[in-house]
């Protein structure tokens, strides 16, 4: 090879003119005229119109808040029937209560009183007034027990009657039996306590005397011929 120089070519020039540059491409790849839409545009004629997102039906939720309501409404009134019943209960419960506490401490109260009683009827019975003296003391007792029977019949006390009646022990308390020609067996022939009722219930038990029934020497009397066995 030859130190001189190689002479430029118009050819060569017009090779390098004539090739293609890549960023040149690009950029004209890129170029957009002016008043074309691009590609994608919704404004562009042709395209669909775009359809707006569908709004919640309001009367869909109204009835579903109805039938909450409804529920709950239920629920409530659930509840409120079952308070209402045991209140009930409890105001049922708390008036028999006052009412057992109050018929205890009258019970109470008026079995303290009966020795009293008692010693009036003994004291009544036993005087045998003579004298205008007694005869008035004796109407002072009459009236002082009178007074003291009405009181117990207001407050609801009846004395029981047991002379003749079957022998009941929720009732009477045996203190004595014996045989009796005149009452059959397990029959009140005598009172020695009354008893008395208050409302229905026993406010004392009446201490009675019990009849046992025919004793055994009250039978038919042996025949003649017995008579004689026993005899010989």
């Amino acid at each position: 090879m030859s130190g001189e120089a190689t002479p430029f070519t118009p050819q060569a020039n017009s090779a390098v003119e004539g090739a293609s540059d890549p960023l040149v491409d690009g950029a004209a790849g890129l170029r957009v005229d002016a008043g074309q839409p691009l590609a994608g545009d919704v404004d562009s004629p042709g395209d669909a119109p775009a359809v707006p997102p569908a709004e919640p039906d309001p009367k869909g939720g109204l009835e579903a808040e109805l039938e909450r309501l409804r529920a709950d409404n239920e629920s409530l009134r659930g509840q409120y029937m079952r308070i209402a019943a045991d209140f009930d209960n409890f105001r049922k419960r708390q008036s028999r209560d006052q009412d057992d506490l109050r018929a205890q401490i009258t019970c109470t109260t008026l079995s303290e009183i009966l020795p009293v009683v008692d010693n009036f009827d003994r004291a009544r019975q036993q005087l045998n007034p003579e004298g205008e003296e007694a005869q008035n003391l004796h109407r002072s007792y009459q009236g002082l027990y009178k007074q003291l029977v009405d009181v117990f019949k207001q407050l609801g006390v009846s004395p029981m009657r047991v002379e003749g009646e079957p022998f009941d022990p929720s009732l009477h308390e045996a203190v004595l039996r014996e045989p009796s020609e005149e009452h059959p067996e397990d029959v009140v022939i005598a009172e020695l306590q009354r008893g008395y009722h208050l409302d229905g219930r026993v406010l004392r038990h009446a201490l009675v005397k019990v009849s046992m029934g025919p004793g055994p020497g009250s039978g038919a009397s042996p025949s003649p011929a017995a008579e004689e066995g026993q005899g010989g």
